[in-house]
């Protein structure tokens, strides 16, 4: 904590001049909602006090201290300068940053043996690397024994140095303080200085982070947040909270900083500005890209958290996979967006005077909030015609295609909001699975809805298309539902013959765009043959489109050239390569079987083969899609087989259940379960294909092809199939033909 120096000294008054202003201005448009939120967990006792600050665009937008730093023996209020035990962001903010200035001056490479820098680890014959300190995944155990009692910082490492590992390296994410006490001596070994010493001469000195360091000077402590009150005696402050950096004298790689919300900023900002000379920008890239072992769920960078089970920081609605952060157990949390150049900053002592659960839900809260305000969170259609209070419909009778997923971002019908707004709702229509989504059987008749009274037309009964009948007295049809964006999924065909009715009766069409939740970036065969369409299938697609709904019908209406009265409310907010968990809106089944979004991404795969009567893809079951299986599927050998093929993406367990309805309903059947591990690597005509093929070889006979066609869309892949050879290839067929075609039509 030492007095500024002069070279960062214009930018640290222009933070300073920032910082004020938004102290005192608190326009930051989701300020009210970031209040109540954080003013009912101090109601709710899940924290004292808290400060929030919020960078964006170079700016700190927002910084508040909220309620108490001290609860005993008296309150005492929090201020905006209070210093916190940031407990774990010590990983990031002192140790990975170490790590970074030696990895720029050339010093280590991730993979090196940890036992190159540091020889008594594990007999000098581990073969643990530093990325595997820096990932948590050595498999070493969550932290050193403290009973008995020992004290000293090189009886720490010398502990670490020895202490067993509790799992093989690579095997499974398990967060780990060893890991980050051992990387804390390879500082030290490398630099020649104490790590404390070291970080304040490379990072906090030069950012003038003027009220960060370890061991922090006693006449600040006034300033200082208490945290745990230990039985009999005062709260510790000042002194660290983490027993293990304790007993080590208050200087670990894991923990043991104390900070602010304003030094922590300057420190923020420096990484979204690229290292602003401290650090190269493409190290800052290298370290918070994804680092851990392939295929795993928990993501982690080399240091940064990226998408693990403690990436709630992050909220609901920043990227995953391109932002980063960190958690302190003292309830301490940042999360940085370079995309948006947002860092979201909430320092609590949640654990004084004594420990409380993890804050993760108000971390979510607070992240979301921020990033829905800096520009995140898709704005469907019905939500666009809601801000501009549906002038599009004005003086319009309106017949609303539509189901329970029509609905705006609150949760509210799009129906009553359309009558509230005034506009004249005539008739609704129904998709597959009736106007409530909950029927899975055909013959859906027609019905009323009983909260406006209007007249429900079944698009799934007696005939799946407006008739002249349904749409006597409108002038405009609304299309309001949320598709999976799987060629077979009927709401597709629905949407197409709807528009064909509405062209000949030559009445307006309108789509109010929803995105598709397999992202628009993911195109992948095989084709739907001309001679397969069907209800099933409308038009030739591939297997996934990356189309919203809007872009679908405005190039079916190009390319059938329908000649519709066309118009589609576009969304706001959304791009090409979000997946629906990053959108901000609410999910709602979308049919009875698919249930979240792993269901819907493993959907396209799956259900190639859903023809076969003697075959089950888990309907009827708790995890419909998300298992197959079958009364001649040896569980165990097909589990085998499927990894071996090291499908990316995605892994396989041999499974059994027994189904209640659908396919095989009573039946005790073996299987497998499918578990998404990247779903960016993750080919659902590469995994469909592969199953098949397995099925095939396994089980020869037991799969009728044929009857599957129409599912799998392309005769050639069939009959491929059917010979055991060639089906990847002959999926990929036309898939850049329609790429070139569809490019015409996008709207996003």
């Amino acid at each position: 904590m030492n007095r500024l120096p002069v070279r960062p000294l214009v930018k640290t008054l222009a933070l300073l001049l920032l910082t004020c202003a938004a102290t005192l201005a608190q326009d930051f448009p989701g300020g009210a909602e970031l209040d109540s939120t954080i003013n009912q967990a101090i109601r709710d006792d899940k924290i004292p006090g808290a400060v929030l600050l919020v960078g964006h665009e170079g700016k700190v937008v927002y910084r508040k201290a909220y309620g108490n730093r001290t609860l005993v023996p008296g309150r005492e209020p929090m201020t905006a300068d209070t210093i916190f035990d940031i407990a774990s962001l010590t990983k990031i903010i002192a140790t990975t940053s170490a790590m970074m200035k030696l990895y720029d001056e050339g010093r280590f490479s991730p993979d090196d043996p940890v036992a190159k820098y540091l020889p008594e680890f594990q007999g000098g014959h581990s073969p643990i690397t530093i990325r595997d300190l820096m990932t948590h995944y050595s498999g070493l155990r969550p932290d050193l024994d403290l009973d008995p009692p020992w004290s000293g910082y090189d009886t720490g490492i010398h502990r670490a140095l020895l202490d067993k590992p509790a799992n093989p390296r690579g095997m499974k994410f398990a967060y780990s303080d060893i890991n980050f006490i051992l990387l804390g001596e390879i500082v030290h070994r490398l630099s020649g200085l104490p790590e404390n010493e070291y970080v304040q001469s490379i990072l906090f000195t030069p950012l003038g982070m003027t009220s960060t360091g370890y061991l922090p000077d006693p006449r600040l402590r006034s300033r200082i947040a208490p945290t745990e009150q230990p039985r009999g005696g005062e709260s510790l402050r000042g002194v660290v909270h983490d027993p293990t950096a304790r007993s080590m004298g208050g200087v670990a790689g894991h923990a043991g900083v104390f900070s602010t919300a304003d030094d922590l900023a300057k420190y923020c900002q420096m990484i979204l500005d690229g290292g602003d000379g401290i650090f190269k920008p493409s190290t800052i890239r290298f370290f918070a890209s994804p680092a851990s072992p392939a295929g795993k769920s928990d993501v982690r960078g080399l240091g940064w958290d990226i998408n693990s089970v403690y990436s709630g920081s992050r909220g609901n609605l920043f990227p995953v996979g391109t932002s980063f952060g960190h958690t302190g157990f003292t309830g301490t949390s940042i999360w940085l967006d370079p995309s948006s150049r947002t860092y979201v900053i909430l320092l609590s002592n949640s654990v004084h005077p004594h420990v409380r659960p993890a804050i993760t839900p108000l971390r979510r809260a607070v992240a979301t909030i921020v990033a829905r305000n800096v520009g995140y969170g898709t704005r469907t259609g019905i939500d666009v015609l809601v801000g501009d209070n549906f002038a599009e419909l004005r003086g319009k009778k309106v017949g609303l295609i539509t189901n329970q997923t029509g609905i705006d971002r609150e949760g509210r019908r799009n129906v009553d909001l359309m009558k509230q707004a005034g506009i004249e709702v005539v008739a609704l229509f129904s998709p597959e699975h009736g106007f409530a989504g909950v029927e899975d059987r055909p013959g859906i008749a027609n019905a009323t809805d009983p909260a406006t009274g209007l007249r429900i037309w079944s698009l799934y009964g007696a005939t799946t298309r407006p008739t002249p009948e349904m749409l006597r007295g409108i002038d405009t049809l609304v299309f309001d539902i949320q598709d999976v964006g799987v060629r077979f999924y009927t709401y597709e065909s629905t949407m197409l013959y709807a528009m064909q009715e509405a062209a000949k009766a030559r009445i307006a069409f309108y789509v109010l765009d929803r995105p598709n939740p397999l992202t628009g970036n993911h195109v992948e065969g095989p084709m739907l043959d001309p001679g397969n369409l069907s209800f099933t299938g409308a038009f030739p697609l591939p297997l996934r489109h990356g189309l919203t709904m809007g872009e679908l019908a405005s190039l079916e209406n190009g390319e059938l050239a329908l000649h519709a009265d066309l118009r589609v409310i576009k969304m706001t907010g959304w791009s090409r390569s979000q997946w629906f968990d990053s959108t901000g809106q609410p999910w709602v089944n979308p049919s009875p079987n698919i249930r979240n979004l792993n269901e819907a991404i493993l959907y396209p795969a799956l259900a190639m083969l859903e023809g076969s009567t003697n075959y089950s893809v888990g309907r009827g079951t708790d995890a419909p899609f998300e298992q197959i299986g079958a009364e001649w599927i040896n569980g165990a050998t097909l589990a085998k087989y499927m990894t071996e093929r090291a499908i990316p993406g995605v892994r396989f367990r041999a499974v059994e259940f027994t189904p209640t309805s659908s396919n095989l309903s009573g039946k005790t059947l073996q299987g497998i379960a499918f578990e998404l591990t990247d779903r960016e690597l993750y080919s659902a005509s590469t995994l469909g294909i592969e199953l098949a093929q397995a099925l095939g070889k396994l089980y020869p006979g037991k799969i009728d092809w044929e009857i599957n066609r129409r599912l799998a869309g392309s005769g050639a892949v069939v009959a491929s199939l059917a010979r055991g050879n060639g089906a990847a290839l002959a999926a990929a067929a036309g898939v850049p033909e329609f790429l070139t075609m569809r490019a015409k039509y996008l709207l996003y």
